[in-house]
């Protein structure tokens, strides 16, 4: 018993009767404590109240903001200083508090003191009435060494076991020793798994016992354990008993708890379904015969172990009211709670109307604790704030609960049970029904829980049919295949909230606000929708899914008049728009060009720098938009760039890498594809192409245009170049010949003498031209070409066009209009789609060219920068400082291509120049001064690649003195550089992705990653925290909601999620989000490095008790580094891999949230 001296002790007032030994108190409470918190504490609470009883309630100051406090009618602080479970441990506090404030009883409800006899005897000590059993029978039947002792003397069968309390490690290996392996360690002075440990192997009994009594300790002030024999598959039957003072003693019938995991119950059962013949029987006759023979008072379970043979074994008496109590309450009609109550005021069970005789079972009850656990992650426990709560409700449906409401704060130091979900029925199986329905009811987020758990372990047949025992969990990992919550809608508000603290998550280019704009689409009548996969499209879509590509070539070919190429839904935007058009209005468009444009020869959509730029600036996977628009426009071929040995990025990849990318591209839904080199160089374009025929795509194997053909005083890049260059891609089986005129440099004269020279040579071969408008004449040498002979030209709608982007494609169509060479295309149709996108393209104002360029400009003649270039080459100048320098940049751009030896530049060797032109720029260089200071100049990594081959070989060779000026020794590459790069293994690179990022993944996220390693990286970790931020509408994904502003966000199809900013669906949810700026001088602990296995961090929030290593030690796969608490769980974390400890970020007391770092090993 604790030292109360200088309390003031209550002199005894009451009528007092006597039965043996006791002394019987009756009267009537006014004011009673209970000694706990959280889910219990309100239980009692409002059994008090409706028994007109003040309610006063204990918290520590970690509690200070916790439900249990808010629903008492007085609540006092006790525990100081303390931490957060010694707070409620604080017996000398809490009765003190108890005598300050004139309590007449304190209810311990369940853990913490509730089975301790000298919390009980202090209570008696000062006069207040403690709610449960004598401290007498609290020491003997709350020990379990000494209930055990009391089962025997009872003739109760027991289980094997120490005759008292063990307290040293060697006690427990010599039982072990003696009765051989399984056996348990089990917490002498507590229950609830806590402190109990089940030990396989006796070389595991000392590190076991260690880690049980440390638990103990932590939980209940005692760390002694005993130790049992393991009963094999047993189930776990406990029998609820009560007893007045007057020695009236009745059970209210059995519970099943054999669904257990860790020893921790998990769900609770009454009665217990299926027990044999008589056995209940005998379990109760045990379990009143042993609570007799004790004198037991009060609420109080005997628990016993059930055999496969139906033998029955007591191995413990919980002298407490139990979590579980709510199933009894509901089958027997009882108020466990309030029969406490008024058993303590001194009321016998006649009083209550509590008879053997009359309490009879109704029906079945099945009770689930929803706890804020993982159990994706080994139930680890979590803490958070909660965002959102909707609960399971309805007939035979009970909650109780302390904590589960939007804005609760789950925290890491007191057990992770949320909410106790009841349900009761007129059968055990309408009762699992009804919890499976309520449990599938609940929205919670914020913090992660158990509920996938649970609802597999009550839709399981076993738990149906009530065939488990203690070993069901463990012997069904089917129990822990889940299927993850995406949580989309609360990330979307994550995302909301990120905008509007910290900004556009994407760079903004200027300082122009997204337009509040609602792009008009064209009205689509019903005999004009857009043709479906079940009733085939008509046109040359058609022919190339039935027939394939080389007749699909020959149907171009035989086709009268010129193509249209529609670029508006890639180039045109990349030139204009910084690439950064998203999947969401292209496809609100994509219906009607789908109906109105049939008879265009494609759409280029995909690919160049879309690919990468949608990950990483806009947040959207490029593979999803290409699937998107394919249903959106099935009648279309499609189109993309294709950067031959490059693919979709700006290295070489091995070849493998491309031929796995064109075959997902075909299947994914692309056609055509553009295959070109930025330097023409023909090994890297056979890549390409090569795998594009063998993927079954359209090969158009385009030539990068340079130079000026009409100009007969040039020698490097004239007509006889390219029409040696086309011969080469004709040899090699091309479906389409293209010119692709990146800077916008083909005159009329030069397009009428370079197609009429190809048309002559080659004429079954379908002609592709490609231009920018930079100059302002694209639309007349477009026209040319047309006239020449070219099947085929690319525009942009009117709205998107111009400047850096394509020609006009209502000025194409209009100028052919009654000509052989018509489009096929309707002028009225254009001006609405062209009306769309002009209203569409003030929502992208922050990367709109026109803010530095507002007229073409002729002087790209000289410069010759590529249009995707231009823009994008502006922004840049002015990010840098040099923005009223750029007519420098541009002169410049024209001596560093010279000062490359006059390249080919489209990208990745566009991007060399213009970094080599800003470059010069900074350092003041002109091209004689870069070339004599080359050997001291630190150049940019993009020119030293080039200089050594990677990007491949420049038609007319590399610039001497300069490349070897520039290298400096460094090695230089012959040939492709590509072709000696070893095979990618897909397989093994899927393996590792997944990993790292906890979830399986498409064969075409393997994809992207190959060749954006990083971004795909980036893209990914964005989306899991924000969701699908590509559903919301653009102006609000670039710059956020305004106050008050309401927007729909459909998430998938026909399930439309209606939001205001915080409110989703008519519910109330908050954001909290880090203000970066404000937040700079917190001091952040680094995270662990997702998939490196050496960077080793904390696998949930929680305390380092103990470190096991010490920097320098060499450590073993699996050996112990660290033992980590949480909401009163310990986890030991072992080594993943062997090697030496090279740094520790923690200290014994440290707290870690999931995921900061710990231990840095070495390999």
């Amino acid at each position: 018993m604790r030292n109360l001296t200088g309390l003031c002790l209550r002199p005894h007032l009451w009528t007092q009767l006597r039965h043996g030994s006791s002394v019987v108190k009756r009267r009537e409470f006014n004011k009673v404590m209970v000694a706990n918190r959280g889910e219990i504490a309100i239980r009692v609470f409002r059994a008090l109240t409706e028994l007109n009883k003040t309610s006063v309630a204990i918290y520590s100051e970690q509690d200070k903001h916790s439900m249990h406090r808010l629903k008492a009618d007085e609540a006092y602080l006790v525990g100081k200083g303390l931490p957060p479970v010694a707070a409620y441990l604080t017996i000398e506090q809490i009765i003190d508090t108890a005598l300050k404030n004139n309590i007449d009883a304190i209810h311990p409800g369940y853990g913490f003191l509730s089975e301790r006899a000298d919390f009980a005897q202090a209570c008696e000590n000062a006069g207040i009435v403690f709610i449960g059993p004598s401290p007498d029978v609290m020491a003997r039947m709350g020990d379990k060494v000494a209930a055990r002792q009391a089962a025997i003397e009872a003739g109760v069968q027991v289980v094997p076991g120490t005759s008292g309390p063990i307290s040293t490690a060697d006690e427990a290996v010599e039982f072990a020793k003696t009765y051989g392996t399984p056996i348990i360690l089990k917490a002498a002075y507590g229950g609830g798994g806590r402190g109990m440990r089940r030990v396989d192997k006796i070389e595991d009994v000392e590190e076991a016992f260690r880690r049980a009594y440390s638990e103990a300790q932590s939980a209940f002030g005692d760390g002694s354990l005993f130790v049992e024999k393991f009963v094999e598959r047993p189930r776990h039957i406990e029998v609820q008993l009560l007893g007045d003072h007057h020695g009236n003693i009745v059970h209210l019938y059995e519970r099943d708890c054999s669904v257990q995991r860790r020893h921790q119950k998990v769900v609770e059962i009454a009665p217990a379904p299926a027990l044999p013949p008589g056995v209940r029987e005998k379990i109760l006759d045990d379990a009143i015969r042993l609570a007799k023979h004790v004198g037991y008072q009060n609420a109080g379970t005997v628990e016993f172990l059930v055999d496969q043979k139906g033998h029955h074994y007591f191995i413990e008496v919980n002298a407490r009211l139990q979590v579980e109590h709510t199933v009894t309450e509901e089958v027997t009609g009882v108020d466990l709670v309030q029969a406490q109550i008024r058993v303590a005021e001194g009321k016998a069970l006649e009083d209550l109307k509590l008879k053997q005789s009359t309490i009879q079972v109704n029906g079945a009850a099945i009770q689930c604790r929803l706890t804020t656990e993982d159990p994706a992650r080994g139930f680890q426990p979590d803490s958070g704030r909660i965002e959102v709560f909707r609960s399971g409700e309805g007939m035979g449906i009970r909650l109780d609960s302390a904590s589960a409401y939007a804005g609760s704060v789950i925290t890491p130091h007191y057990d992770s049970l949320l909410v106790k979900v009841i349900a009761s029925a007129r059968s055990h199986h309408n009762a699992a029904a009804k919890l499976i329905r309520a449990l599938k009811e609940f929205r919670i987020r914020g913090v992660k829980t158990n509920i996938p758990f649970l609802l597999n372990v009550l839709q399981h047949q076993s738990f149906t049919d009530a065939a488990v025992d203690t070993y069901f969990i463990d012997e069904h990992p089917e129990l822990f295949a889940f299927k993850p919550s995406q949580n989309r809608a609360q990330k979307l508000l994550a995302y909301l909230g990120e905008v509007q603290v910290n900004g556009a998550t994407t760079p903004l280019a200027t300082s122009l606000k997204p337009a509040h704009v609602v792009p008009p689409v064209p009205h689509v009548r019903a005999d004009q929708e857009p043709v479906t996969r079940s009733r085939p499209p008509v046109g040359l879509h058609s022919v190339l899914v039935n027939e394939g590509a080389e007749a699909f070539a020959k149907a171009v070919r035989r086709k009268k008049g010129c193509m249209i190429t529609d670029t508006t839904f890639r180039d045109a935007h990349q030139s204009l728009l910084a690439t950064r058009v998203r999947t969401y209005d292209m496809a609100k468009i994509s219906p009607f060009v789908s109906s109105a444009f049939p008879h265009l020869f494609s759409m280029e959509n995909w690919g160049g720098a879309t690919f990468d730029v949608s990950m990483r600036f806009l947040h959207e996977c490029p593979w999803e938009r290409l699937e998107t628009l394919r249903k959106l426009i099935p009648n279309i071929p499609f189109q993309c760039l294709l950067r031959g040995a490059n693919a979709m990025g700006y290295s070489n990849y091995p070849d493998n890498v491309i031929n796995k990318f064109a075959e997902l591209a075909v299947k994914s839904g692309m056609d055509i594809f553009r295959v070109f080199d930025s330097l023409n160089y023909l090994p890297n374009l056979l890549v390409g192409m090569e795998a594009v025929g063998r993927a079954g795509g359209v090969v158009e194997a385009a030539i990068a245009y340079t130079g000026d053909v009409s100009d007969s005083t040039r020698t490097q890049y004239n007509l006889q170049y390219y029409m040696d260059l086309a011969e080469q891609l004709v040899k090699a089986q091309c479906h389409i010949l293209c010119i692709k005129d990146m800077a916008g440099v083909l005159k009329p004269a030069a397009a009428k003498l370079l197609i009429t020279a190809l048309r002559d040579k080659y004429p079954d071969m379908p002609i592709h031209v490609h231009s920018h408008d930079t100059a302002g004449a694209a639309v007349a040498s477009m026209v040319e070409c047309a006239k020449a002979g070219a099947d085929i030209v690319d525009a942009a709608v009117d709205s998107m066009s111009g400047m850096t982007s394509q020609p006009s494609m209502g000025a194409i169509v209009a100028s052919l209009q009654g000509t052989n060479f018509e489009t096929g295309l309707n002028l009225d149709a254009i001006s609405q789609y062209s009306a769309y996108w002009e209203s569409a393209r003030q929502l992208y104002a922050p990367f709109e060219c026109a803010t530095t360029m507002k007229s073409g400009n002729a002087d790209v003649y000289k410069h010759e920068i590529p249009g995707g270039q231009y823009t994008n080459l502006q922004f840049q100048a002015f990010s840098l400082g040099l923005g009223d320098k750029f007519d420098e940049v541009k002169r410049m751009y024209r001596e560093a291509n010279l000062a490359l030896g006059d390249i080919i530049k489209v990208t990745p060797s566009s991007k060399i120049v213009g970094d080599l032109a800003q470059f010069m720029v900074q350092n003041n260089l002109t091209r004689e001064t870069l070339v004599d200071r080359a050997d001291e100049l630190s150049f940019p990594k993009s020119v030293v690649e080039f200089m050594q081959g990677h990007v491949g070989q420049p038609p007319y060779g590399f610039p001497e003195p300069l490349r070897t000026k520039v290298l400096r020794g460094k090695p230089k590459i012959d040939g492709r550089s590509g072709a000696q790069l070893p095979a990618l293994d897909f397989d093994k690179v899927k393996v590792e992705l997944e990993e790292k990022h906890g979830r399986k993944l498409r064969e075409v996220d393997v994809m992207s990653s190959a060749m954006f390693p990083r971004v795909f990286d980036d893209f990914e970790q964005f989306r899991q925290r924000f969701g699908p931020v590509d559903k919301l509408p653009t102006r609000v994904f670039f710059s956020g909601l305004d106050i008050a502003e309401e927007c729909d966000v459909e998430i998938e199809t026909e399930n439309e999620i209606f939001s205001v900013f915080f409110d989703l669906n008519g519910q109330m949810r908050s954001i909290f989000v880090q203000d970066r700026e404000a937040s700079k001088e917190i001091v952040v602990r680094p995270r662990a490095l997702a998939g490196v296995k050496g960077s080793i961090g904390a696998p949930m929030p929680g305390e380092v008790l103990e470190l096991k290593v010490k920097e320098g030690d060499k450590v073993t796969p699996k050996q112990p580094l660290f033992v980590l608490s949480a909401m009163k769980m310990e986890m030991l974390i072992d080594a993943p891999i062997a090697g030496t400890v090279v740094r520790i970020h923690a200290k014994k007391g440290d707290k870690f949230e999931a995921g900061d770092l710990v231990i840095e090993i070495e390999p």
